[in-house]
């Protein structure tokens, strides 16, 4: 059984989405064994501790230099033995500590279809705000490995959301996240968990 740590800094919205599929034993071989937050106040907390899941917080200000963060982020989350980091809303970058110790254990989901509307500053709303802007009548989501690149890591699932006549940002982004990211960021986790996917450089293969 493989220990996922996932990291939050908001609502919690996608933990929600985990934590409904671990109970509902979508997610085979793994549990969610702590969620580590950059905000004390963020209700993603709240979420764990209803759900008997312990916590943790960390945040960028309390330390002098991103390097020290770095160094911290990594030795706790050594510390809670994660065999898999879940991004969930976390909206801290990671620094190279962190991605060279947790190198293709660390997942995200990103609200697109990368390399569509992704890399540095494409978060949240922006991203459905760019879309809409350029009219694409598809978008969706990413669950994909992260590494030293915004958004670059090799990709493990995607799928795509209908854009529709009339959508803003908010609309979108609800559709997105109903139809695409509650949906494959669960798939993903587990598919780790089976060891179920090979990482070969960029690229990803799933087995049966």
């Amino acid at each position: 059984m493989k220990n996922i740590v996932v990291l939050v800094s908001g609502g919690g919205t996608n933990l929600q989405a985990l934590i409904d599929a671990q109970n509902s034993k979508v997610i085979k071989k793994g549990r969610i064994s702590c969620v580590i937050s950059s905000n004390p106040d963020a209700y993603a907390l709240e979420r764990a501790k209803k759900n008997n899941i312990s916590t943790d917080v960390i945040r960028r200000k309390d330390f002098n230099t991103f390097d020290e963060y770095d160094r911290s982020l990594t030795e706790l989350l050594k510390s809670k033995n994660a065999d898999l980091v879940v991004l969930a809303g976390f909206m801290t970058i990671l620094g190279k500590n962190v991605i060279n110790e947790f190198r293709n254990r660390i997942i995200n989901i990103h609200p697109a279809l990368i390399p569509s509307f992704c890399g540095e500053g494409y978060y949240g709303l922006k991203v459905h705000e760019k879309a809409l802007k350029k009219g694409v009548k598809l978008t969706g989501a990413t669950a994909h490995f992260v590494n030293e690149v915004c958004d670059g890591g090799p990709i493990i699932l995607q799928k795509a959301v209908e854009v529709k006549n009339g959508d803003t940002p908010e609309i979108l982004q609800r559709r997105v996240m109903e139809e695409a990211e509650w949906k494959i960021l669960p798939k993903a986790v587990s598919l780790f968990c089976e060891d179920k996917i090979i990482v070969t450089g960029n690229k990803t293969e799933i087995t049966l």
